[in-house]
């Protein structure tokens, strides 16, 4: 893991701004009059960018919005986010730029010990959502066999998976815990299947230490985590002591500002993270408020994104003046209730918020989950048990978490 080179960071950034200044109509109007950073401190003088932003430019600019400094016809690769919080955003890359993603996952592998001869399952639908897209074709390079898991069923996955001696598995948290509920429904032993690792992304639960010990004792496995973005690219390397994930400065600028301003926080201290990718010209993003929440760390090895994500800054809920995320309640309902299927409700009354969880558990294990949250977090929740199968099932990003505030 190299240690941060600002230097060279801004170097890049420079090299890129210089393109994107002569070509890109989306950077050439947001950069009007602005500098290219020499420091770090003139780095803070470039703007903000949002997914409001983006989802502006796109509305006033279809429809593949002005963000693209080359061409239309040298674009090769189309993608939209998961739109679990809204409106999709389009990504488009050039082969170059989608040479770059596939670089960004090296590491990653690396990190996970995935090497010539292993066999990788990828437990996707392979639609326009980015995925795991890129981490698909960056196995081959490796000479990895990648088997697609697209337009299966679950136990079908399952079943292929084993047939084809599949050694890594590449999944969500989520859809990880619902194969192996499927399997010990179907009588399938996953943890004696040959699965040796398990990546996952997507969101919250390859770091949170209840979810990967599940995993790990359903599968028989290693877990590893891994963060990125379809705006941003693959920027976490999975920490191999389990402690969250690396933030790639190779090839991003990171910054973590508070949710409601615009200055830094203190390490130790939760706050957005805000990213530069350097080597993605054809659709870049500079300062980008990912929306995403995280606890900075510097430490020897680099920057430390502890505990991986822990959350969306917009389902941040506010309880008696403690702020909670979903990533602590699911820990809770795993310590608890191991795999069970949970949703989160939150509502407004008045000036507060009040939150509702629903478990496929009995009530024994709910209170477990109550008192847990009380004990960690000093705050009352309401926990109700439901019937196995009554909550919805995911096979990508998961929705658990229903927002009934205005």
């Amino acid at each position: 893991m190299a240690g941060l080179d600002r230097r060279g960071q801004l170097s890049r950034l420079r090299e890129m701004l210089h393109q994107v200044r002569a070509r890109n109509r989306f950077w050439q109007r947001r950069l009007d009059g602005v500098a290219a950073p020499r420091d770090a401190e003139t780095y803070r003088w470039l703007p903000l960018t949002s997914k409001q932003d983006l989802s502006a430019d796109l509305l006033d600019n279809p429809p593949f919005g002005s963000n693209l400094t080359y061409p239309l016809e040298e674009y090769t690769k189309y993608h939209q986010t998961s739109g679990t919080m809204g409106r999709p955003l389009l990504v488009l890359d050039t082969r170059r730029s989608w040479d770059w993603w596939c670089d960004c996952w090296e590491p990653v592998l690396n990190a996970c010990g995935v090497r010539s001869g292993d066999r990788a399952f990828f437990a996707f639908s392979f639609a326009p959502f980015i995925g795991f897209w890129s981490a698909y074709e960056a196995v081959a390079r490796r000479n990895v066999l990648a088997v697609p898991g697209g337009g299966a069923a679950t136990a079908r996955r399952i079943r292929l998976l084993g047939d084809t001696g599949c050694t890594v598995l590449f999944s969500t948290p989520t859809y990880a815990l619902r194969m192996a509920e499927t399997a010990e429904e179907q009588g399938i032993d996953i943890a004696g299947s040959s699965i040796r690792c398990a990546i996952l992304a997507g969101e919250p639960g390859g770091s949170i230490p209840s979810v990967r010990e599940q995993i790990a004792e359903a599968w028989g496995a290693e877990v590893y985590d891994h963060v990125g973005a379809s705006e941003v690219g693959a920027y976490g390397i999975p920490c191999p002591k389990g402690r969250g994930v690396y933030f790639n400065e190779r090839e991003f600028i990171a910054e973590v500002l508070g949710v409601d301003s615009d200055e830094p926080v203190a390490e130790g201290q939760t706050g957005e993270l805000v990213v530069t990718n350097l080597g993605r010209w054809a659709c870049p993003v500079i300062r980008y408020r990912t929306g995403d929440l995280v606890r900075p760390r510097r430490l020897e090895q680099g920057l430390l994104l502890e505990g991986g994500i822990l959350g969306r800054v917009d389902q941040m809920m506010l309880l008696r003046g403690v702020n909670l995320h979903p990533s602590a309640i699911e820990a809770a309902v795993r310590r608890a209730a191991g795999a069970a299927e949970f949703r989160i409700t939150v509502n407004r009354n008045g000036a507060m918020d009040e939150v509702e969880v629903e478990v496929e558990a009995d009530p024994a294990d709910c209170r477990a989950i109550g008192e847990d949250v009380r004990s960690s977090f000093g705050v009352r929740i309401s926990v109700r048990g439901v019937p196995r199968f009554s909550l919805p099932r995911w096979e990508a990003k998961a929705r658990r978490f229903r927002d009934l505030r205005e």
